[in-house]
């Protein structure tokens, strides 16, 4: 994928009929101005990487327009395996490549040496070695009514308003949605959405996601906001975005303080290595909690990337110290083109095993299988029997417990 200076990533997955996103006046967001003047920082170092001023860097929109998604392009900033050029060269009509400047920048310079975030972002060979996997693994096209309005569960929905990421991710479920055209912040589709949402008083949570929603004009945004917010029976808003992983400078104290008129609104992204918890991430997780947006972390299971348990225990811990609270581990879908970043069961509950009694319990997130009927957590057994009305457990220390009358008796 070709990107000049002045067209718009992916211009066939603009909206037949599009909301009002065009863009509010640019402004300087101050509270990343810090980074801009400190010579050892990301954003400094992404400037010189990409040849332009870090004024440049921290305009988000700058990040939109110049996304990596061609081997060329990709070597002009960084060395390239010879699996990762045959990746962008040979997976090119599978599943579109783009990449921000920013989260090109995380990359290890040296191909030779395992990358977490080469593994996330940068196309594969390896991709085209299927064996299983499916293009739908959670069958979201039949549990949707209406377009893009996902409902699994009675009381809960998740609206897709967006098509457009900063990153698309290597292992992402909705690779489908990457040959439609005309799903970003679509009117249509918005409004039969809302229509449907509306006409269910059933529905009490609406989880906005895509895509990346934050991927539109703080406008549009707050318009979307300000009709769920008018449905009666809409009790809480929640947003699925990968931004302060991906884009942080996107996520601004401004965005942040028009989303928490809204409230009550929750958020979670999507970090799955200590690596990418940034100064500039921290300050756009900081941006939304400082607006009184509750942040949550849902991670997948990645071999490679956080599959032993120092990986997974400097993730959980640099989230916490971020103040986002690790909630979700997601076993990787079953998606073509995934298998050589799928971890075992038995290895995602040793994993979990490994941090109880090492980290506090706020900081151990649900291993979840994510099926159509559901979300089924996955948890390590403690649970050794029974011996008449006591039960037998394993403690975190592998010793066993007697819990006294703890049954029912017979």
């Amino acid at each position: 994928m070709n990107v000049s200076s002045d067209t718009p990533v992916r211009t066939a997955c603009q909206p037949e009929e599009p909301m009002q996103t065009t863009p509010e006046a640019e402004f300087f967001p101050e509270e990343f101005r810090r980074f801009c003047d400190d010579p050892q920082s990301l954003t400094v170092r992404s400037a010189r990487q990409f040849g332009v001023s870090p004024e440049t860097v921290v305009n988000w929109r700058w990040h939109m327009r110049r996304q990596v998604g061609d081997a060329a392009t990709a070597e002009k900033a960084l060395a390239l395996a010879p699996q990762e050029r045959d990746g962008f060269n040979l997976l090119a009509d599978a599943f579109v490549a783009g990449i921000t400047p920013y989260y090109m920048s995380l990359m290890n310079q040296d191909p030779t040496v395992s990358c977490p975030i080469r593994l996330q972002a940068l196309p594969r060979r390896e991709e085209l070695d299927v064996r299983v996997g499916v293009m739908d693994p959670l069958d979201e096209v039949p549990h949707s009514p209406v377009k893009e309005v996902v409902q699994v569960y009675p009381d809960r929905v998740a609206f897709c308003v967006a098509q457009l990421c900063p990153v698309y991710c290597r292992y992402c479920f909705r690779k489908r949605r990457d040959e439609e055209d005309g799903l970003h912040f679509n009117r249509r589709i918005i409004d039969n959405g809302i229509n449907y949402i509306a006409s269910n008083p059933a529905i009490r949570d609406v989880l906005i996601t895509g895509g990346d929603p934050f991927i539109a004009s703080d406008s549009a945004i707050e318009n979307l906001l300000e009709r769920l917010s008018a449905i009666p029976h809409v009790d809480i808003i929640r947003f699925g975005t990968r931004t302060p992983v991906t884009l942080p400078y996107r996520v601004t104290a401004k965005l942040a303080k028009m989303i928490a008129r809204f409230h009550p609104v929750w958020l979670n992204t999507h970090f799955n290595c200590a690596e990418e918890l940034t100064p500039e991430a921290i300050q756009a997780v900081s941006n939304l909690v400082d607006a009184g947006i509750p942040v949550g972390n849902q991670a997948v299971l990645l071999k490679g990337i956080n599959d032993t348990p120092e990986r997974l225990m400097a993730l959980c811990r640099a989230l916490l110290k971020a103040r986002v609270r690790p909630y979700y581990l997601f076993h990787p879908h079953l998606v073509e083109g995934t298998e050589h970043l799928r971890v075992p069961i038995e290895d995602g509950l040793k994993l979990i095993r490994s941090l109880r009694g090492n980290i506090t319990g706020m900081g151990i997130p649900t291993y979840i299988v994510d099926t159509p009927s559901g979300k089924i957590p996955m948890m390590p057994n403690h649970v050794l029997g029974t011996d008449g009305e006591d039960l037998l457990l394993e403690d975190v220390r592998g010793q066993i417990w007697r819990e006294k009358a703890a049954m029912r008796p017979v």
